[in-house]
This record gives C-alpha cells, structure tokens and sequence, in this order.
C-alpha cells in the first residue's frame, strides 16, 4: 500500500509544478501585454529627395535674379500612428496584418541665399507714398524650401509573431503644403504614396526600423512636388 507520507510528497511535489506554470504563464501574459495589441506610436526621421528643384521661381529666388535656389535634396523628420485594421487579412492570410497609418512629415530641403520676393517687388513697387516699405536695396537672405505631408494609408505587415517584420504600403493618401507658395500663389496639394519598410523588435513594446517611401502628387500648386524620402524609425507599440 501507499504510505500517506508519499502520498502527500506527491501532492506537495504536484502543487510546486503547478505553482510554476502558472508563474510561467503569467509571465508570458504579462510579456505580451507589455508588448501591447499591435498599435504602434513611431517617429521617423532620414533624407528626402525632390523629383524636381523649385529653381526660378516667384517666391523661391525671384526667378533667379541673383542665384538660384535649386536644391533638392534634404531631411525630413515625423511621427504617426499605427492602428491595427485586421489580423489575417481579413481571414484571406493567417498571420499577416493590415495596419491603418496615420502621418505626418515634415521635409527641408537645401536652401540658399538668393533675392527675396517681398522685399524685392515692394521696393520696385515703391514711390514717395509707399512709406510702408522699408527694404534693404540688397535683400538676399535665405529663403527656405520645406513641405509639410499628412498620410493616410494601409499598411500590409508580415511574419506575425517575429521579432522582424517586413511591410508594404501598397497605396496611401498624401495631403501636402509647401512652403514658399508656387507662381500661382497655392500652396496645397494631394497625391499618392508607395512604401517598404521592415521593423525588429528589440525589447518589450520597443521596435526599431527602416523605410523608404515615394510620393507622387497630382502638382495642383503648378510645380513639380514629387519626391522620396529613406530613413529609419523608433516605434512603440501599446
């Protein structure tokens, strides 16, 4: 027969594999919560490329009275959201998720000191009635080509449960504003955007990655706004 003594060691043992698969998964759990649901904070930051200059312009150089401002390569910094839409596809890929990113970026490119627009046509306008303005007879300062983007865009994740996660945007909505004003005094633009990247987690909620994107506008402003930016970003998940 089986001694009460081992009985009760049995049962004693039994309770302390309990005790630590319940620590185990509690662990886990809490891991995954720390993790968040798959919503993401980021912000992004790299180099941006303009498709074309804005060279000889009203605004940009006074059509280049004294230089040129035509430079087209720069930086861009931003952040967005990540909000997850669906975690297989809509059932169509197990494991691959569809993320809703929500953007914004804003890009200086390289600028120069050339003739500034308002100085330069107030003093052509100016007689002996226009004491209003007061302009230097050399206004070259320089004058900053920059753009401000927002996005709206899916985002196609991969490899559901690795630490490294490719992605696509296979298409997304840009709203852009650029800075100085065209010929035609507009500012506002929409167009598309494509766009790879790739994430690895690297502790807890904490992921680090890369993308390049480009933009193509629709150059409601009568310029040329297409540009791409690559870069690197620091996301969080919750």
């Amino acid at each position: 027969m089986v001694s009460f003594r081992k009985v009760n060691h049995w049962i004693v043992a039994c309770l302390i594999v309990f005790a630590m698969l319940g620590g185990m998964l509690s662990s886990v759990a809490g891991a995954q919560q720390s993790q968040g649901t798959g919503n993401m904070v980021f912000f992004r930051g790299g180099a941006a490329f303009l498709a074309n200059d804005r060279s000889n312009e009203v605004f940009t150089d006074v059509f280049g009275a004294s230089g040129t401002n035509d430079g087209n390569t720069g930086y861009y910094v931003g952040a967005g959201l990540d909000f997850v839409l669906s975690k297989s596809l809509w059932d169509m890929m197990p494991g691959t998720w569809v993320m809703g990113e929500l953007g914004v970026e804003f890009k200086r490119f390289d600028s120069k000191r050339v003739t500034q627009a308002v100085p330069t046509t107030c003093a052509l306008a100016d007689d002996n009635s226009l004491t209003a303005c007061d302009v230097n007879s050399s206004a070259n300062k320089k004058v900053q080509i920059t753009m401000l983007t927002v996005n709206v865009a899916p985002k196609i994740l991969f490899l559901e449960g690795s630490r490294f996660r490719p992605w696509i945007i296979p298409i997304g909505l840009d709203f852009h504003v650029i800075s100085p004003p065209s010929n035609d005094t507009t500012v506002l633009d929409i167009g598309a955007q494509f766009a790879v990247g790739a994430q690895y987690r690297i502790w807890k909620a904490f992921h680090l990655g890369v993308d390049g994107r480009y933009h193509l506008a629709t150059n409601q402003t009568d310029t040329v706004n297409n540009f791409g930016t690559v870069g690197g970003y620091v996301g969080i998940a919750f």
